[in-house]
């Protein structure tokens, strides 16, 4: 009998000892897949702001750039009315509604540059604030475009990549082309798909380009007057550093000097 108890005895225990093994390997095998499932939402995540942060990047030029064309117009009034200016902003009047007349630098490459306070009186008194404020030096042009329909150079993002100043924007669209049409040396502000996101930056076309009109186009405030071929020479024929047709310049390009008067 106590041989058999004995016996018994053992058979609880190791049925019990194969219980705990295999609610162990339950536990282990429901951990190993809630870490599988979390590291895949983590992938997720990490990719979406990588996609975000991209498409914050490209749509300053998917959008276009430009110069005064005959058909351009100038904005009074912005097409929402619950978008403001953020930050800083200078009043339309400090551009005097005037011509202004300057030099870029990029690198080494003199650019004589026009301003027409007039037709982009808000954009105009923002890039003259910027200038006298000394903001222009050493900032980079991040972003070189050769589209089939578009060439362009843009530069002035405040972190050097391209996304916007969250302390400073404003609006509204002034003085853009009806038609989309952007004439070879245009002078124009970047911005996303906001009217009121434009800031510091601007871009050059490098030829006549054309963008699309959806949303208002982009602000014109005005052109390069002399030197845009030693740009394109010098800098757009050298292509894009990853040899894409968009993305950051072969030939690194920074702002060495903004004067106007």
């Amino acid at each position: 009998m106590a041989s058999s108890k004995n016996t018994e005895r053992e058979v609880r225990e190791a049925r019990e000892r194969l219980r705990r093994f295999r609610a162990r390997q339950t536990v282990h095998a429901m951990q190993l897949k809630r870490r599988r499932r979390d590291n895949i939402v983590a992938g997720v995540a990490l990719l979406i702001v990588a996609v975000l942060a991209t498409t914050a990047q490209i749509y300053y030029f998917s959008e276009g750039p430009g110069t005064p064309a005959p058909s351009a117009t100038a904005t009074d009034t912005p097409t929402d009315e619950t978008e403001a200016n953020v930050g800083s902003v200078p009043s339309p009047d400090v551009a005097e509604a005037r011509t202004w007349t300057g030099e870029l630098v990029l690198n080494d490459i003199a650019l004589s540059v026009s301003l027409d306070g007039a037709l982009a009186p808000q954009a105009v008194a923002s890039v003259v604030t910027d200038i006298q404020n000394g903001y222009y030096p050493s900032k980079t042009c991040h972003r070189l475009l050769l589209a089939e329909t578009a060439k362009v150079l843009q530069c002035g993002s405040l972190d050097g990549t391209g996304l916007g100043d969250t302390a400073y924007s404003y609006g509204p669209i002034e003085n853009a082309p009806e038609d989309g049409v952007y004439p070879a040396g245009t002078i124009a502000m970047a911005r996303a798909e906001s009217a009121y996101s434009q800031d510091h930056q601007f871009f050059i076309t490098l030829s006549d380009s054309q963008f699309p009109t959806d949303g208002g186009g982009y602000t014109v405030i005005g052109s390069v007057t002399a030197g845009l071929d030693t740009l394109v020479t010098q800098v757009a024929a050298a292509g894009v550093a990853d040899g894409s047709t968009d993305g950051a310049p072969a030939v690194a390009t920074t702002i060495t000097s903004f004067t106007i008067q």
